[in-house]
């Protein structure tokens, strides 16, 4: 919009606030739904002998959530319900995706599956993976 449209006869203020309202709507969309696509949201850590990934999972109960591990590769699944609707009700704004989620997770090493440890407390999930012995990086002594 240019400042010479202000003084332009049949200009309307309010219908241009519209489309600049649909415009940022439209971007607060394709927001939500790059979102819902990398759901749960994860941060990795990474140790000498082992790895630290934790998950959010707000409103998701433990036994709805399943982890697999495959030597480099943590998979986490599950459900997040919708909640009940009221039949007289009408959504004016749904952000929050429900409905079967899955996020795999590219690991720096491989790890031992006999050696994952994982909680879950408050929506968040804790999951702790050991790189095996046989894996690990080992000093050696040079002789002189």
């Amino acid at each position: 919009m240019l400042v010479s449209d202000f003084g332009r006869i049949g200009f309307d203020p309010f219908l241009e606030m519209r489309r600049m309202q649909q415009e940022m709507n439209q971007r607060l969309s394709d927001m939500t739904a790059k979102a819902a696509q990398e759901f749960p949201p994860v941060n990795l850590w990474i140790g000498e002998d082992s790895v630290a990934v934790t998950a959010e999972l707000p409103g998701i109960a433990p036994d709805d959530v399943d982890l697999t591990v495959r030597e480099n590769t943590l998979t986490l699944t599950g459900e997040r319900g919708s909640p009940a609707e009221d039949e007289k009700s009408v959504w004016h704004r749904r952000e929050r995706v429900y409905g079967n989620f899955s996020r795999t997770v590219q690991l720096p090493f491989r790890v031992d599956p006999e050696q994952v440890e994982a909680r879950f407390a408050n929506g968040l999930l804790e999951v702790e993976l050991h790189r095996p012995e046989t894996d690990r990086p080992k000093k050696i002594q040079i002789k002189g």
